[in-house]
């Protein structure tokens, strides 16, 4: 049983990544920009129960970048490489936000691979588009295709500095494609493929995936429920640890060891 943080080349890249406990398998797959420190609690807590993988995805914590941009399907592959070297079996899926399109991803490809999930701020359903996001689009991929086009690199990185999300102003090199890659994946298509049992968590007032592709997931996935911790955001399971693990524990009672 390993406790230190191991570093093994996964699909080409170097990967941080722990094993705790004994049991049924379980993987934790964290949030865009973030790391497996984040599932540290999770980990600390089901490691008394199960056999419990925590692991940085390429480009985060102490794993390497990818070779090139890479989108949910890579990143998928990547985890199927995971649970294929590791001797991995039926597992239970634990993830957040980012670490959720994955996890959808590859429950829909490998049905009969993956014993349960708990999917907590959820992303990966495209929200409506306003004409006025579109508008914008717009005059962003025409300023951008100016600025390449007249080489002025300078007024070209003030542009997607000014333009992007927080996290894609933090990407940087490689990770800044595979952002714009990962954040246009549609895993909506694929919720019916999934058919394990399925425990959605979501704040409240989550502004970065709102409650309401929550309660769609909930829907269209064949065996889903939905927790609502009130009050709080994105970030719910990491602010209420204890009533986080309290709601794993009675989705997962049958399962412990």
């Amino acid at each position: 049983m390993t406790h230190m943080t191991e570093f093994t080349v996964y699909k080409g890249v170097r990967t941080a990544w722990r094993h705790t406990g004994e049991g049924r398998d379980v993987i934790l797959l964290h949030g865009w920009g973030q790391n497996m420190y984040m599932m540290g609690e999770i980990e600390k807590h089901l490691s008394q129960y199960f056999s419990v993988y925590n692991l940085d995805f390429p480009g985060h914590g102490e794993s390497g970048e990818p070779p090139e941009p890479w989108g949910v399907p890579d990143y998928e592959s990547f985890l199927a490489e995971f649970i294929a070297a590791n001797g991995i079996t039926d597992p239970i899926l634990i993830g957040h936000s980012f670490g959720c399109r994955v996890a959808i991803r590859y429950a829909a490809d490998h049905p009969d691979n993956v014993y349960k999930m708990v999917l907590t701020g959820a992303a990966g359903i495209r929200p409506e588009r306003s004409a006025k996001t579109d508008l914008r689009t717009k005059a962003y991929k025409a300023g951008k295709w100016f600025l390449q086009k007249t080489g002025n690199q300078k007024a070209l990185e003030a542009l997607q500095n000014r333009s992007g999300s927080e996290d894609y102003r933090n990407a940087k090199g490689v990770m800044r494609p595979t952002f714009v890659k990962v954040v246009n994946d549609d895993v909506r298509p694929l919720l019916g493929s999934v058919v394990c049992p399925v425990l959605l968590v979501w704040g409240e007032f989550d502004a970065a995936v709102p409650l309401e592709m929550g309660r769609i997931m909930e829907r269209e996935m064949k065996d889903a429920g939905l927790a609502v911790f009130e009050g709080d955001d994105h970030f719910a399971y990491w602010h209420q640890p204890e009533r986080f693990n309290r709601v794993l524990d009675a989705f997962l009672k049958e399962d412990m060891q």
